[in-house]
């Protein structure tokens, strides 16, 4: 059932990250998919920075953790596109 929730929390990061990132030209579809893997960066990323978003509840905060992990994923991933 945790997967099923990381997955579920995973896709609404990757469409919220989809709107703030502007120009990624990946789609709903990639953009969920690179959301789920952005929460997994996400959360590594900002546990090796020591970092804790502590807001609201605690979905809150990991929506907040995996959409700053889907962004870099998504910066990363039109960079390799640019190429």
């Amino acid at each position: 059932m945790d997967l099923l929730y990381i997955l579920i929390i995973g896709a609404v990061a990757g469409w919220l990250a989809g709107l703030i990132w502007k120009g990624g030209g990946f789609g709903l579809l990639w953009n969920i998919i690179l959301g789920i893997v952005g929460s997994f960066v996400g959360g590594w990323l900002l546990g090796k920075l020591g970092v804790n978003v502590g807001i609201g509840s605690p979905t809150v905060s990991l929506i907040i953790t995996s959409v700053i992990g889907a962004v870099v994923v998504l910066f990363i991933a039109s960079l390799i596109k640019r190429r």
